[in-house]
């Protein structure tokens, strides 16, 4: 696609802008009601999303990694995150990241995550997080890009194709959201099983 950006019609997320610093914020000073379980809650969002893709016929299989750091990676087989080309040959990524989901955030008919706490979208888990590292892998391309606090600190960064599509959000919450006992192995297998077109491994790294 290489026809002007502004024309890009918004489904999930508003293409004209690449990051909204007010809506970061706003989510880091509010952490508590955004994150209300901590690590556990952050996954549910992301996995969210892969759940989206393997209901709409994509993918299917999601894997959970589990981190000594108390980071987590979420890794699926999907199609990968829109990623375009505008009218100038510039590589943009769909803001998942650093932008409100335009379905959920301000919608008070959102719908729950299986922890019973609403939906908010894929921000709330970059603003509240250290680092972020998202993974795209694409039939158009491959890249990697850095975030903090939801805050991009890379450019898109292209990797080697593996012949694979899909997605890793490998993140680390901020340490106030780190704690072991909001996150066991036990409550992401009971909480995930309520998405049924998703095949879910967990792999619990932090005993290593």
């Amino acid at each position: 696609m290489d026809t002007p950006r502004a024309s890009w019609r918004n489904t999930t997320h508003d293409w004209a802008g690449s990051v909204d610093l007010d809506h970061l914020e706003h989510i880091r000073q509010n952490s508590a009601a955004f994150a209300p379980d901590g690590i556990l809650h952050l996954t549910l969002e992301i996995v969210a999303y892969v759940a989206d893709e393997a209901e709409s016929g994509h993918g299917g299989r999601c894997q959970i990694a589990l981190y000594p750091d108390g980071s987590v990676a979420v890794t699926d087989n999907g199609r990968g995150t829109d990623t375009r080309l505008d009218e100038l040959g510039n590589i943009l990524k769909k803001p998942v990241m650093a932008t409100e989901d335009l379905r959920f955030f301000d919608n008070p008919d959102a719908p729950p995550l299986p922890d019973t706490h609403i939906r908010r979208g894929m921000s709330v888990v970059a603003a509240l997080s250290t680092w972020l590292i998202h993974t795209n892998r694409r039939l158009n391309g491959s890249w990697t890009q850095r975030y903090e606090h939801g805050v991009p600190t890379t450019d898109l960064q292209p990797i080697a194709d593996d012949l694979t599509t899909g997605t890793t959000v490998h993140f680390l919450p901020d340490e106030p959201l780190r704690t072991i006992s909001s996150t066991t192995f036990d409550d992401l297998a009971w909480l995930t099983q309520s998405w049924q077109h998703l095949s879910i491994e967990i792999d619990d790294r932090r005993g290593m």
